[in-house]
């Protein structure tokens, strides 16, 4: 890292500032909110798709809960309302998050 141009100051050229956590627009955002969530699923139990990092999964008393990611979207898949009622409930005491509702399929030809 470099200071700006016209931010650079005399006698402290080599010194720059530290972030303690990556900012919105950082090439680095995505990647440190997707570490982040994977360290959370993870912990709770979760196992990750060999085929695709983005897809999470865990079973719980005979039923399944498939988390999938896209950017900072997800889909809850489950076999059982509950299950996905409890998913939600632990994801938003971990995240700020926003539940948009069921999924709505638009076909066009």
């Amino acid at each position: 890292m470099t200071q700006l141009e016209g931010c650079v100051v005399p006698g402290q050229e080599k010194k720059v500032c530290k972030l303690l956590k990556s900012l919105y627009a950082l090439k680095q955002r995505p990647k440190q909110w997707h570490e982040k969530l994977d360290n959370v699923l993870l912990c709770e139990g979760f196992s990750t798709n060999d085929a695709d990092k983005c897809g999470y999964s865990r079973s719980e008393n005979g039923e399944c809960v498939i988390v999938c990611l896209y950017v900072d979207d997800m889909l809850i898949f489950c076999t059982c309302d509950n299950i996905v009622f409890k998913t939600k409930l632990f994801l938003g005491s971990k995240f700020e998050m926003k539940d948009m509702g069921g999924i709505t399929l638009i076909y066009k030809s």
